[in-house]
């Protein structure tokens, strides 16, 4: 029986993604857990194996295509000597959703005992509430990508059997602002659209968004606009912590496995991963239903790579010695910058860190990665001006800015925070303990 080879959802927030190169051509033989395609997502380049065994039997979308919707089928998969559709078949053992309309029939609509009298006209979301009881109906994709996207399916009109939300209404509704309730009217301004292409006159070159840039453009406006930050700077003296780094390197081994060359970013992402081990509050996200406190220290750094910007992860920082963590970073940005980090080397993460020291930034305010709750900028070292024992002296000064999402943290905590931190940057053995 012929099925459908869909697009995988790689990420949590993938909805579309790019085939970029096909491992398998019409007619080989397929086994179960063979690599058959490479997809672009919108922070890699991965690998996609087959689930079912069969002949590749049609290949539907061509390598380099782009804005492939998830769970949109891409190939199909025939039993030996069956012959080959000259379109999809409608359902797929693939999927990891039923179709829209095989869930639908599924779904049991209630049926009034008594002819309802006639009454005026209900708007969508009250008619759809009440066809279904209190329940608003939408399919699982749905659910979803609405709650991805931040979207109230209650607010919403479904196209589908019977009032069912279904991807395309979810799709349809990113592009309009939710009504505000009347409290927040008051409070809430409209976001500034993006201007468009045809509203530039003045010659120039239009360079058509990679899949990075545009998820990277929807998290920042969400981020922005749905988070109450505050920032709070600190100047941290490092002449210490360069000493200490200078001696750890020249005990290295010159190559082999205990090999390490320590970076500034490297103890600074020790010295944060201490200080929330000792401050769990912003260790935390804010969630509708409670506050998250998690229990591992898992630091994501911020890496620039061609196309944009991805967090690579230290899992549980505060457990690891300065050279693991070294390798380990080095490692992860190396096949980041390649495009290669797998899933859950990137997703997820409990705090983040921003260094652009090395590009002679001294100070600045980096944009909070939701569901976290706090993201560290760090400036470079700069030799300035200082006051020690009522004299001036010089010494080597480092500006650093923790951006704060205020549901999950107030001000002093912030501030303690910071404080800690820069003790404990400015006392580096206590990295060693």
């Amino acid at each position: 029986m012929a099925t459908n080879i869909l697009m995988p959802a790689l990420s949590p927030t993938m909805t579309e993604g790019t085939l970029a190169k096909w491992l398998k051509k019409e007619g080989d033989a397929i086994k179960s857990g063979d690599v058959i395609a490479e997809i672009e997502t919108d922070k890699a380049t991965m690998e996609v194996e087959a689930v079912d065994e069969g002949i590749l039997g049609k290949i539907l979308v061509t390598e380099g295509t782009e804005g492939v919707a998830v769970n949109a089928p891409i190939a199909i998969l025939v039993e030996k000597g069956e012959k080959v559709p000259d379109q999809a078949p409608v359902a797929s053992r693939q999927s990891s959703e039923k179709p829209e309309a095989e869930t639908a029939k599924a779904t049991p609509v209630p049926t009034p005992r008594s002819e309802p009298k006639p009454e005026a006209p209900k708007s969508a979301p009250e008619a759809q509430k009440t066809d279904h009881g209190d329940r608003v109906v939408a399919s699982p994709l749905a659910r979803r990508m609405a709650e991805q996207a931040g979207l109230d399916l209650a607010s919403l009109k479904g196209s589908g059997p019977n009032g069912r939300i279904v991807k395309a209404d979810i799709e349809a509704a990113r592009g309009r602002k939710p009504e505000a309730k009347p409290e927040e009217a008051a409070v809430q301004a409209p976001a500034p659209a993006a201007p468009k292409r045809a509203d530039i006159t003045a010659p120039h070159e239009a360079i058509p968004h990679s899949t990075m840039r545009k998820v990277i453009a929807k998290r920042m406006v969400e981020s922005t606009q749905a988070i109450p930050v505050f920032y709070l700077s600190i100047e941290i003296e490092i002449d210490s912590l360069l000493k200490l780094r200078a001696d750890l390197n020249a005990q290295s081994p010159k190559d082999g496995d205990g090999a390490f060359k320590l970076s500034v970013n490297d103890l600074i992402v020790k010295a944060a991963a201490i200080t929330l081990r000792r401050f769990p509050a912003v260790n935390a996200s804010f969630t509708e239903d409670a506050m998250i406190r998690y229990h591992d220290v898992d630091i994501s750094v911020a890496v620039a790579i061609p196309d944009g910007l991805i967090t690579p992860i230290i899992r549980k920082a505060d457990q690891k010695g300065l050279a693991a963590i070294s390798n380990e970073m080095k490692d992860l940005a190396a096949r980041a910058k390649s495009g290669r980090l797998k899933p859950e080397e990137f997703q997820g993460g409990s705090f983040s860190i921003s260094n652009l020291g090395m590009y002679g930034m001294s100070h600045f305010t980096a944009i909070i990665n939701p569901p976290q709750s706090a993201i560290l900028a760090v400036g470079a070292g700069e030799k300035r001006a200082v006051v020690r024992g009522g004299e001036l002296a010089v010494a080597t000064m480092m500006t650093v800015t923790m951006s704060c999402d205020h549901r999950v943290m107030d001000g002093a905590t912030g501030a303690e925070f910071l404080a800690r931190f820069k003790a404990i940057v400015e006392a580096p053995l206590s990295l060693m303990l």
